[in-house]
């Protein structure tokens, strides 16, 4: 299971990255018999407004 949480966070660094955001939880999960990553990160609002939370679900693997 290490090895699939290290590979949640790479994944929830690219998945941040790619939104403009910064990561700040990845955690893998069985979901339906299948292991998966929620991702959990923020990405800066517009207008002065606090930062926006986003959660997502990828396939770990």
């Amino acid at each position: 299971m290490h090895t699939v949480a290290a590979n949640c966070n790479a994944i929830g660094q690219q998945v941040a990255a790619s939104a403009g955001g910064q990561l700040r939880r990845a955690d893998a999960v069985q979901q339906g018999g299948q292991t998966v990553c929620v991702i959990t990160y923020t990405v800066p609002s517009r207008d002065g407004k606090p930062p926006r939370r986003v959660q997502t679900t990828v396939n770990a693997g």
